[in-house]
């Protein structure tokens, strides 16, 4: 039986974005049993990775699984262990909180926020008029943000001070996608010029300490 060790609300309604009509996404981290990890067949498939929709949006990544995507500073993976607060939380939750500036460094922060907004720009230009460029301007506006605070800080604020400034400039790049490239740009220099606060490589052993952790409480079902 999997164990769920972490689970919080992400997505638009941790930032302070949604809507009336928003969906809730909820992310979590689950172990499953140790002991079936030797067996014949493995307790999880090959992406580690449970995803429902009913009755509403649900992900969960095995403890490796998300291990994994966290060192890749994955932003929807990241800002689980950062949310001001979680709907489940266990001892073995909390310390996976509490060792989350060793899945940090500077050039995977980088390069995965770009990288995740460039992908929400790509997105706002294929879908033209769609009623959907507004939600993915704002989310490249945000990642940019995001982004640029965990590299300059360690330290990532989830729920957004100004959420009114991300609708603007939703509905302005729906408009015109020109501001958007802009604001790709500006922030492509200034993370050029940025002092970070992030070391250069994360700190695997703390992480993988953890994990083992994991695997010794939860040898059985």
């Amino acid at each position: 039986m999997n164990s769920v060790l972490l689970l919080g609300i992400v997505g638009s309604t941790a930032y302070g974005l949604a809507g009336p009509h928003s969906d809730v996404d909820r992310l979590g981290v689950y172990a499953a049993p140790t002991r079936a990890f030797h067996g014949l067949h493995l307790p999880i498939d090959r992406d580690a990775s449970v995803v429902e929709h009913e009755p509403a949006d649900l992900t969960r990544h095995e403890a490796r699984k998300f291990c994994l995507l966290a060192l890749s500073a994955n932003p929807t993976v990241t800002e689980l262990l950062w949310l001001p607060g979680h709907e489940i939380r266990t001892p073995l939750g909390a310390e996976l909180i509490g060792i989350r500036r060793a899945f940090l460094c500077a050039a995977r922060v980088r390069d995965a926020y770009l990288g995740y907004a460039e992908q929400q720009f790509t997105r706002l230009l294929n879908k033209g008029a769609d009623r959907r460029t507004a939600k993915h301007a704002r989310h490249l506006l945000r990642l940019l943000h995001q982004g640029e605070q965990l590299y300059a800080t360690g330290e990532l604020t989830v729920t957004l001070a100004d959420p009114q400034r991300y609708h603007d400039f939703g509905v302005a790049v729906a408009a015109d996608p020109a501001p958007a490239r802009v604001a790709l740009d500006q922030a492509r220099q200034r993370f050029s010029t940025i002092e970070t606060a992030l070391p250069e490589r994360p700190d695997e052993a703390a992480v993988e300490a953890w994990l083992l952790r994991v695997r010794a409480e939860h040898l059985e079902s």
